[in-house]
């Protein structure tokens, strides 16, 4: 099975370098590439890498045109990776299926729940009462979907997404914890892809909200009355406490951790394990990470920053003395 080079670009568009009738039999990255496989080179930085490629053909930058041109064929594209993901879709969408129940068996479906008939229900999902899931979205195994909740359409949950679980709400009584019940729902919207084992709990009294476009990778929490903007993108192990609200068009990288009733704006990018501790108004890339060292520097850093309030308080001092010693106006010089 495999696509000629003509039919990709007929689909995909582009500018193609070489044999139309070419098939393309595979993907791969450029250090791995066969003699049937297609490639993309999207970082300047890994030119050497093409010149020794194998791949069949490279779809490459108008820039790197004439370097993946001494190597063979390639189709240029002003956005190569975007080409690339664009091509993994069509491939996945020829691989051959089997044929699957719309609903697999095992699922349990409240008959209160409204499922739309193209949704893709898979072994062992969970779908409460009151849930609305709409057209062309899979739920994978094992995902749970609570009382209320809604996923709009064409929404991908991979094995273990759990949607709708209590948030973590309890007020202090005597030395103990009552509950605090959680009335609200969660609401999902289009095109949201959502990864292994996350979480969204559902809101106190208002909705947790997951805009358009939302992308979520493996092992995210996200806390109850959460508001994430459209097209926002989060990787694995990021943190989100109850009631952030999270503009759109963000980046959260891996394992960063966002406070509770924090506001971000559209457009913010947060680094890896970053600890966001306020709101951030202004668009831009953002970091608070503190640098790893050998153990024994860290402990003296760490010391230090200790105590950085009593320097700051002692420098002011210092200041007020240099002031008080030299008034404004006063010559320096005799």
């Amino acid at each position: 099975m495999g696509f000629s080079l003509g039919f990709i670009v007929e689909r995909l568009g582009g500018e193609l370098h070489g044999d139309t009738g070419l098939l393309i039999e595979g993907l791969a990255p450029l250090e791995r590439a066969m003699p049937a496989h297609l490639s993309f080179l999207s970082n300047p930085k890994y030119v050497k890498q093409l010149a020794a490629s194998r791949a069949a053909c490279v779809i490459v930058s108008p820039q790197m045109r004439e370097a993946a041109l001494l190597r063979g064929a390639c189709i240029v594209s002003d956005q190569p990776y975007l080409y690339f993901a664009r091509f993994t879709q069509l491939w996945k969408k020829s691989q051959v299926q089997l044929d699957r129940p719309q609903r697999h068996p095992s699922a349990v479906i409240d008959p209160q729940a409204f499922v739309h008939p193209s949704a893709r229900i898979g072994a062992l999902c969970v779908i409460e009462r009151g849930v609305r899931i709409g057209a062309d979205t899979e739920l994978k195994s094992r995902v749970t979907v609570g009382e209320n909740c809604v996923i709009g359409e064409r929404c991908l949950l991979h094995p273990g997404v759990v949607i709708g679980a209590d948030g973590f709400g309890f007020a202090p009584n005597a030395g103990a914890w009552e509950k605090i019940e959680q009335l609200g729902a969660v609401r999902i919207g289009d095109d949201v892809e959502i990864g292994a084992n996350t979480c969204i709990d559902r809101g106190a009294l208002d909705d947790t909200v997951i805009g358009d476009g939302v992308k979520l990778d493996n092992l995210i929490q996200i806390g109850h009355n959460v508001r994430i903007g459209k097209h926002t993108a989060m990787a694995g192990c990021v943190g989100v406490a109850g009631s952030a609200v999270i503009g759109a068009h963000c980046t959260i990288a891996g394992a960063a951790n966002i406070l509770g009733h924090l506001e971000l704006a559209d457009g913010v990018n947060i680094s890896v394990a970053s600890v966001v501790t306020r709101s951030i108004l202004k668009p831009g890339h953002y970091t608070g990470i503190f640098p790893i060292d050998d153990n024994a520097a860290w402990e003296k850093n760490a010391a230090s920053l200790k105590q950085l309030h009593a320097l700051r308080a002692r420098i002011r001092v210092l200041e007020d003395k240099l002031k008080a010693s030299n008034p404004v106006g006063q010559s320096g010089a005799s």
